[in-house]
């Protein structure tokens, strides 16, 4: 890890600065691997996550059948509207969804809501400490929005196993979504079936994967674009003066407008993978 912050010395190099990853390319100067890791956001993860558990054990744990506190009243409401979700969507019988849907929810929107933080705060702070580059939003990095819609694929896989039995699950790759009577018309059209149904296995990691990346990465870079509108300039220009107060507005309305985009975010990937889940369960 490099102890030598190089400023920006261009917008150009202040862009391309604020969209490096803290990895071993990086700190260790060597050509990028396909198993280079993204410290920053593997760190920031599990920060998150710890921070959510922490949370919800110590709402848990104090919780009350009286007049609950604020905290705990947002959680309950939380709860209540996710386990309403699941149960309209979900048509199988499982204990499982409904906490997993309550988890991807929460830990999606608290990562969403890193890009909620100024853009130069945290890197500024991880300079001072040595660290060179630092990208505060998993969900801005690939890596973290498929390695989640990798695990609902296997989820997906576990729920129609358990609900239907692997014989029965992996039969309707031949047989769905094309039905036919007779074992000569099955047997015709199970190559389709099976070509339909792995292109739509396929793409539900990817449609859940890159929705959320390329929102978040969208999200993040305008506020970087709003950042540079004053890169550079002193007090006594008069184009700071000029430029000063159109970033101030375009921050506040964009950040006003990101809040939605953040919150529907979470809610549209727990969504899909409720929809995804209760498919995999159904019998057809």
């Amino acid at each position: 890890m490099s102890t030598e912050h190089h400023a920006p010395a261009s917008m150009t190099d202040y862009i391309k600065h604020h969209l490096k990853h803290l990895s071993d390319y990086n700190t260790h100067e060597h050509a990028p691997g396909f198993m280079d890791v993204h410290w920053d956001s593997v760190l920031i993860k599990f920060a998150i996550a710890a921070v959510f558990l922490l949370v919800f054990l110590r709402v848990a744990r104090r919780a009350t059948s009286g007049v609950p506190g604020k905290l705990q009243c947002a959680i309950e409401m939380i709860v209540e509207a996710v386990d309403g979700l699941v149960k309209e969507t979900f048509h199988g019988h499982s204990k499982l969804i409904a906490p997993l849907a309550i988890t991807i929810f929460g830990l999606v929107f608290m990562m969403n809501f890193m890009d909620m933080i100024p853009v130069d705060l945290l890197p500024m702070a991880a300079s001072a400490a040595g660290v060179d580059y630092l990208r505060v939003v998993p969900t801005a990095d690939p890596n973290t929005t498929f390695g989640m819609a990798i695990t609902v694929f296997l989820l997906i896989q576990y729920v129609g196993i358990t609900h239907k039995g692997v014989l029965p699950f992996f039969g309707e790759f031949l047989s769905a979504p094309f039905h036919a009577e007779g074992a000569g018309m099955k047997i015709a059209l199970a190559p389709a079936n099976l070509l339909l149904r792995l292109i739509e296995e396929a793409v539900r990691p990817l449609s859940l994967a890159l929705r959320l990346f390329g929102n978040m990465y969208a999200g993040e870079l305008i506020f970087i674009l709003i950042a540079v509108m004053t890169l550079g300039a002193s007090l006594d220009s008069l184009l700071t003066w000029i430029l000063g107060p159109m970033q101030f507005i375009s921050g506040f309305i964009w950040t006003a407008f990101h809040v939605l985009v953040i919150t529907l975010q979470a809610f549209i990937f727990m969504m899909l993978s409720i929809v995804y889940l209760s498919m995999a369960a159904e019998h057809h």
